[in-house]
């Protein structure tokens, strides 16, 4: 299995992901994901850098595989902009970049005031973008003319040797049908062999399945559950309700109903080792085949060390 750090432009500004993206190398973690968002979940995190600058800055900072977790290419970006972005990403990394999609949340997508749509439809969209984004990387004039995009004679120039392969994201058995039979691998961010049973049986086959786990490092456990439940309260927020509510404050809101018990349950708190590799374990039995862990706090230096040390050399 292989092991990525996942770099959170929620929590972190651009200085300090290039840092930790240095420093996950250094440790031995072997790819990188890294979130899009416009803004944070709460305000107590603070940060939302651009991910494409990001992209771009790491492309020279690091020699580690990139990819998007995950780029929503159907509302606030149009796939044909997105087309060209992933294509020159792909470029800077030397073919190290994957572009990891998903339907999105209103947080980010909002912000025009478009309405927002129902999973239904956003599917249906995500479903024109793959298609928009591919024709355009054949490398010909491409014109499109569908129900949500339209695109005339739009050629990107700039491209990969081979096209840039397509992650989906999915939570729940429509969205996972739409990953086995679009993507070139799949997305999650639970350890849920049902799923990836589903992706696998449904088209996947042996495409890369991937997921994606926080921790909380500090001295003890009860120092990271607090650090956890401080930055990300909306860890414990059920259902739905992260794709639907449109800002920071409404996040907060919801909140309120989350304990901080239930956050520790959602992360890895603290510096032993044994919570780590229990939790990439319930990865690996569930069928990931590459799963990522985020660090949450002030303290990630220690997760490096930690994970060059006790870690990555017990799963190599």
């Amino acid at each position: 299995m292989r092991i990525g750090y996942f770099l959170s432009c929620e929590e972190y500004g651009p200085a300090e992901l290039l840092e930790q993206a240095r420093a996950a190398e250094k440790a031995g973690f072997s790819a990188l994901w890294i979130s899009d968002h416009y803004h944070p979940w709460v305000d107590a995190q603070g940060n939302s850098p651009f991910v494409w600058s990001m992209i771009g800055a790491l492309s020279q900072a690091t020699s580690l595989p990139i990819t998007t977790a995950v780029t929503c290419p159907t509302v606030r970006i149009h796939p044909a902009v997105i087309a060209q972005a992933a294509a020159t990403s792909a470029v800077l990394t030397g073919g190290r970049f994957r572009l990891g999609i998903g339907t999105g949340e209103a947080l980010n997508e909002h912000i025009f005031g478009d309405a927002w749509p129902e999973l239904d439809v956003r599917l249906e969209m995500l479903e024109e973008a793959v298609e928009v984004m591919r024709g355009l990387w054949k490398g010909d004039v491409y014109s499109h003319h569908g129900k949500h995009y339209t695109v005339e004679n739009a050629r990107i120039y700039t491209l990969p040797d081979q096209p840039v392969e397509i992650y989906i994201s999915g939570f729940g058995p429509k969205a996972v049908d739409t990953a086995a039979r679009l993507g070139d691998g799949y997305v999650s961010t639970m350890p849920d062999g049902e799923l990836v049973s589903r992706f696998r049986e449904n088209g996947g086959g042996s495409k890369i399945a991937q997921a994606g786990f926080k921790a909380a490092f500090a001295a003890t456990e009860d120092e990271g559950a607090r650090i956890a439940y401080e930055k990300w309260p909306n860890a414990g927020v059920p259902g739905e309700l992260s794709q639907v509510l449109p800002s920071p404050k409404h996040f907060e809101q919801a909140s309120q109903l989350v304990t901080e018990d239930m956050v520790r349950e959602a992360f890895v708190c603290g510096s032993d080792p044994a919570g780590h590799l229990e939790m990439i374990d319930k990865y690996r039995q569930a069928g990931f085949d590459e799963v990522y862990v985020a660090n949450t706090g002030p303290h990630y230096a220690g997760l490096f060390d930690l994970y060059a040390q006790e870690i990555l050399p017990k799963l190599s």
